[in-house]
């Protein structure tokens, strides 16, 4: 019996043609429109019948990884490649337009809390923080976490690389990630040492020029941080203008950069609403995937390799399921084992914030932009033109310090907002307020993800282990401190009212540890969960080629895979893993980029 895929679209039956009988078969089936599988005679060998539903590659995901790899991998056309979705499209009757709640920049939290196109993640019972459990949000549709994500595009630290370069991840260090960075990217001000010109991935500036990021950023000066005109080109300290993934008013996602522009080829297949749950292997090899769409269980096959783009959730459970993972938790939930690798899950980091919010005087916030006639003329004009407010996520400005003298590069984000954002933006705002999103950005705090049972339908068991050092509490109350101070200077002096949170009666060490254990959140970058390392590194899941240690034809590509978390949000720099994976599989030699300036402090012996 076949196992080809539902709901498969062939754009081009001339070239189809060339790619012999076998796929000329499936092919017309999809150009048919018809739901029925391809049939092979009874006698057929099983051989010849994993070789009709067989493709190059297989991509489980398409979320910000999987999408830049089906475009570069389906860019040969000799090769086949198949792309497997658990969520829906991104669009409705193919329009992005009406797939407004996506596409909208404004409008991201209404996916934020939306079952339909989220995995709707939650943590164990945080020990730490009170016994709270924690939401994590997860795209489960095209574009994965790019079609949910606040559209902040930050690449992190040249250090950051250097350190994966330390860590086992030969090949990864700056000089080697900057020019993928590069090649994705194509930067509204143009190209320059650091920004790209050509790339899918369009990036741009806000352009409200509200007074409350212009107050943001003057304080920030007037605190003694730098301004920097570019956080992602050569120096990321100090304050600035975020880049945004959102073009010419739109949600700039990986579905619509890479996915939409290869949806077209021959050679490329790409299905929603399918869950693989299993990875196929013959000994130690992988072969192909079983999946389950419309409630029928399915297999499909891979002549050269199957690639895991799920997110650092979804791949490290899927290799469990499929028996690699720590031999002895599999085989307590009755899983044969194919290969004993007790790294998988494990080394869970995440982005902890917390949100430092004050009234504002002046009715100049996005307080009145959220009132019912109000959002539906903003709505109105955005479905119209792709302008004004809802053409911005409104994350325009934020910044990078260091939490005290001697560390060596920015360990601490701001995200400035001129809005209150409560419970996710799951509650509406209740006043005239702004706030800065603060938090961490290397917690020394490592968690870990294992299977809650043997079904893929469960959620896995989710542990970060926040707040579990000394130094994260500590870095925490920096963050407070150093926020506090910000909002005390005179540039917010005409628009600043009492704190809303923490509040004024919050002073001491002591109080200050109970409001972030109240209220951090999760900034929703979780990674790390299959480490890149040398083979050699017992706690390491992929080699630097991004091979899966100790199976064949087995790889991880998306932010599972970061050996540490990086300074920053993290799309961009999965983006670029995606892109230099590509190059990898291809058998390309890396890009590589020498001697390009980073900025350093003048002296480690003050804060600032």
């Amino acid at each position: 019996m076949s196992y080809l895929m539902k709901g498969f679209k062939c754009h081009n039956p001339v070239m189809c043609k060339a790619a012999g009988s076998l796929f000329k078969a499936h092919t017309f089936k999809n150009m048919l429109g018809t739901n029925e599988q391809f049939r092979t005679s009874r006698a057929s060998s099983q051989l010849s019948s994993e070789k009709a539903n067989s493709y190059s590659y297989i991509i489980v995901g398409a979320g910000s990884a999987g999408c830049v790899l089906a475009n570069r991998l389906s860019e040969e056309p000799q090769s086949t490649v198949l792309l497997l979705e658990a969520g829906p499209k991104d669009t409705l009757l193919g329009s992005t337009r009406l797939m407004w709640k996506i596409h909208m920049p404004a409008a991201l939290t209404y996916n934020l809390c939306d079952q339909k196109y989220n995995w709707y993640y939650h943590t164990t019972a945080q020990q730490r923080m009170d016994g709270r459990v924690l939401y994590w949000p997860r795209g489960r549709v095209w574009g994965g976490s790019s079609s949910l994500n606040a559209m902040v595009y930050i690449r992190g630290h040249a250090d950051d690389y250097d350190r994966w370069r330390s860590q086992g991840a030969r090949g990864w260090d700056y000089e080697h990630c900057l020019p993928y960075f590069k090649k994705a990217q194509t930067h509204e001000l143009g190209p320059d040492r650091y920004r790209g010109g050509n790339g899918p991935l369009h990036v741009s500036r806000g352009k409200t020029n509200h007074p409350l990021h212009g107050a943001f950023l003057e304080a920030a000066q007037q605190a003694g941080y730098p301004f920097t005109d570019d956080m992602n080109g050569y120096q990321q300290e100090g304050f600035g203008w975020m880049d945004m993934t959102i073009h010419r008013g739109q949600r700039w996602s990986t579905a619509s950069a890479y996915l939409r522009p290869a949806i077209s080829r021959p050679n490329f297949s790409v299905a929603e609403k399918t869950l693989v749950t299993k990875i196929l292997f013959q000994g130690t090899k992988c072969i192909g995937v079983e999946y389950v769409k419309n409630g029928q269980k399915k297999k499909v096959f891979a002549n050269k390799e199957v690639i895991l783009s799920g997110g650092a959730i979804n791949s490290p459970q899927l290799l469990m399921l499929s028996g690699i993972g720590n031999a002895d938790d599999l085989k307590k939930l009755g899983i044969p084992v194919v290969c004993h690798l007790p790294g998988v899950g494990q080394n869970l980091q995440d982005h902890l914030e917390v949100y430092v919010q004050q009234k504002c005087t002046k009715p100049i916030t996005l307080y009145s932009a959220q009132k019912p006639l109000n959002m539906l003329r903003i709505g109105l004009e955005w479905l119209w033109k792709f302008t004004g407010e809802g053409a911005t996520a409104h994350l325009e400005s934020g910044g990078f310090i260091r939490s005290e003298p001697g560390v060596p590069h920015p360990d601490i984000q701001f995200h400035f907002l001129p809005s209150q954002v409560i419970d996710h933006g799951r509650v509406a705002s209740t006043m005239e307020a702004y706030q800065v999103h603060v938090g961490p950005m290397r917690s020394t705090s490592v968690g870990w993800l294992k299977l809650k049972s043997s079904d893929p339908k469960d959620h896995p068991i989710i542990e970060p282990n926040y707040l579990s050092t000394e130094r994260d509490i500590w870095e925490f109350r920096q963050c407070v401190k150093l926020t506090r101070e910000i909002f005390a200077q005179k540039a917010f002096e005409e628009f600043r009212g009492a704190e809303i949170q923490p509040g004024n009666h919050v002073q001491s060490d002591k109080e200050i540890d109970a409001f972030i254990r109240q209220k951090a959140d999760s900034a929703y970058h979780p990674s790390c969960t299959c480490k890149m390392g040398e083979p050699s590194d017992s706690t390491a899941v992929v080699d630097p080629q991004t091979r899966v240690i100790g199976v064949e034809n087995l790889r991880v590509v998306d932010a599972s895979i970061m050996p540490s978390i990086v300074t920053g949000n993290l799309n961009a720099p999965t983006i670029m893993i995606a892109e230099k994976a590509a190059d990898i599989i291809k058998g390309l030699p890396s890009l590589q980029e020498k001697n390009v300036p980073v900025y350093r402090p003048k002296t480690l012996e003050t804060q600032r």
